[in-house]
């Protein structure tokens, strides 16, 4: 059965896509779900960052289930309606107040990329292989969606992924600057762990506050609401996690931030 996987480990939100026969390919009713998931996440007190993964050791993504498309897209309407929902779960990672972490394991392709690209921090297996096939498949890639590709990868690279439909490994991704790290696909689990775990002893207010400056930062100038993201700032300021923070600093201990 296609699904979404939700659990919480700790102060950490799990999605995992999971459709193994098709190599985790995203159903309408995957794509679907993804904000809501998120947001589920979101506004969970005890989540502080949420990670996206796939289900067993084959895939992160393997794209769009292209099985669906003569049901799902063979009308216009349909079609429209189907890229609404997909352009959603594509911004649903962007759009999330907390920091989203892709853990990269085995085939990230199409839709894999794209959704990994709107997250926050992505780590890759060694084994991880990407792929933009939309010219081998004849289709057209919104602006949204390039503009995204191009701010994460730089638009040479972004033309190069695109224009050859090339397959390329983790060692690629992490030239081009797509992963933050290249992990033995043996480690993963533990890297990403030992990760999230750091991240999660951090102030909640502060990773909200940086991940809204740099959504911030990428938007076009006109756009900014730098208005509210002052007042994000001005909460950290005047939290009591701040307090928190000093006094453990002063303490020489590991301060234990409540998000308030």
């Amino acid at each position: 059965m296609a699904e979404l996987i939700k659990r919480r480990e700790g102060a950490v939100g799990w999605i995992v896509f999971s459709n193994p026969p098709r190599y985790n390919a995203m159903t309408y009713d995957m794509w679907r779900g993804l904000p809501e998931a998120l947001a589920a996440f979101d506004a969970d007190p005890a989540v502080r960052l949420v990670v996206l993964a796939g289900d067993g050791d084959k895939a992160f993504v393997s794209g769009a289930d292209i099985s669906q498309f003569e049901q799902q897209r063979a009308s216009e309407d349909a079609r429209a309606e189907y890229n609404r929902v997909v352009e959603a779960a594509y911004l649903a990672p962007i759009l999330a107040a907390k920091p989203v972490v892709a853990k990269i394991r085995g085939i990230c392709m199409g839709g894999g990329l794209g959704l990994a690209a709107a997250c926050d921090v992505r780590f890759a297996a060694d084994d991880a292989v990407f792929r933009m096939p939309a010219a081998r498949l004849g289709l057209g890639y919104s602006f949204t969606g390039m503009r995204r590709f191009v701010q994460v990868l730089g638009a040479a690279n972004t033309g190069d992924i695109f224009f050859s439909a090339r397959k390329f490994d983790a060692k690629d991704a992490l030239r081009m600057g797509f992963v933050s790290r290249v992990i033995p696909a043996a480690e993963l689990d533990r890297e990403v762990g030992t990760y999230c775990a750091l991240m999660a002893e951090n102030a909640p207010l502060s990773l909200i506050s940086a991940k809204a400056a740099i959504r911030e930062v990428l938007k076009d100038a006109g756009a900014r609401d730098l208005d509210g993201l002052q007042r994000q700032i001005d909460a950290c300021w005047s939290s009591e996690d701040y307090k928190e923070g000093r006094t453990a600093f002063m303490e020489k201990r590991t301060p234990n931030f409540k998000g308030r």
